[in-house]
């Protein structure tokens, strides 16, 4: 069974009051996973799972998580069944822990205070090849059932999965500086329920629950929440000033996801609300200049803006010190962050 995929997409956008209105586009963008069924029944067991770091609680009770890093900051709910801890006080460090009964299920860290061994946040890509043997292909067995992640040459250059004993890494690397810039640790069932590699499969294919409109909107707060998060994170990363939380322009960027989701379309112009300096000025917002960026299909708010942070022009919205205010709006999985800098 072959079931079709649909694009990731990701786009900049550029305005200023002094310059042009046409959009900076770039066309950088990932094939989405595709699922297909297979028989094989060769599955790699290994069992070097790390005995240090973050990855050791993947699979312990939550209790053991709060004993060490305490209670989190804010509470997020996922579209995957678990419930996001954010851990974010102290300056350049972030974790989210993914939490589903009580038990660790998923940790997304990025910052160079946090234990993530056998890696180290900001580890050269040279480095990490010399100790890890990447694979193009993954086999996980799971309830009887069976599945093979394959990894495409772009996977295994800006986001390669390592398996480390009955766990996997996500390593997420910065192409453009040649370092680590943030991993994910799943256990199996995460891993094979977000697919985020084409994945081949022999038995039952485990599928996220159903998601009401209402807990949608919920999810989508909460990944407006990480993409800010995690873009000051990144900023402060580069000696840049991190951006203050603008609520009038997230209304902007979150009208803008959700036109392009119920409209059925991927673009800076919107057919009804036009361009986004239109927008931003139809909400009674002032600025100087103002960028975007967009993008959807990824499985969440971090993985969008990994994907920014890997495209010339997204990355220079994420890293321009003009910009002072930042809004975020998401609409299931359409993502969209509005920079403004202000007339002050």
């Amino acid at each position: 069974m072959v079931i079709s995929a649909i694009i990731f997409f990701i786009m900049i956008y550029f305005y200023s009051d002094s310059g042009t209105n046409e959009p900076l586009k770039d066309y950088n963008n990932a094939t989405p996973p595709k699922i297909d069924q297979f028989i094989n029944d060769e599955i790699m067991d290994d069992t070097n799972r790390p005995k240090e770091g973050l990855s050791v609680y993947i699979g312990k009770s939550v209790k053991d998580f709060i004993e060490d890093y305490g209670e989190p900051q804010r509470k997020d709910p996922s579209a995957y069944g678990y419930e996001w801890w954010i851990y974010k006080n102290f300056t350049g460090t972030y974790m989210q822990a993914g939490v589903n009964k009580g038990s660790v299920v998923t940790i997304y860290a990025l910052g160079n205070q946090l234990n993530v061994a056998p890696y180290l946040i900001g580890e050269t890509i040279e480095d990490i090849y010399r100790t890890t043997l990447l694979e193009t292909e993954i086999m996980v067995s799971e309830d009887k059932s069976t599945y093979r992640f394959e990894l495409s040459e772009e996977d295994l250059n800006i986001r390669p999965l390592v398996q480390l004993g009955d766990i996997f890494a996500q390593l997420s690397i910065d192409k453009y500086t040649g370092t680590l810039s943030s991993i994910r640790f799943f256990d199996k069932k995460t891993l094979i329920t977000q697919r985020p590699y084409e994945v081949a499969y022999r038995g039952d294919l485990i599928m996220p629950s159903e998601i009401d409109e209402a807990d949608w909107r919920e999810i989508e707060k909460g990944n407006e929440f990480q993409i800010f998060d995690i873009t000051n994170v990144i900023r402060s990363r580069f000696g840049i000033d991190e951006l203050k939380w603008d609520e009038q322009v997230g209304q902007v960027a979150f009208g803008h996801s959700k036109d392009m989701y119920e409209n059925d379309y991927f673009s800076h112009d919107s057919p009804t609300f036009g361009t986004l300096d239109e927008r931003l000025e139809a909400g009674n917002i002032e600025f100087q200049s103002a960028g975007e960026n967009i993008a959807s299909e990824y499985i969440d708010g971090p993985a969008a803006v990994e994907g920014w942070l890997n495209s010339e022009g997204h990355r220079r919205a994420l890293l321009d010190g003009n910009f002072s205010r930042l809004g975020v709006g998401v609409y299931q999985k359409f993502y969209t962050q509005n920079f403004i800098q202000t007339t002050e």
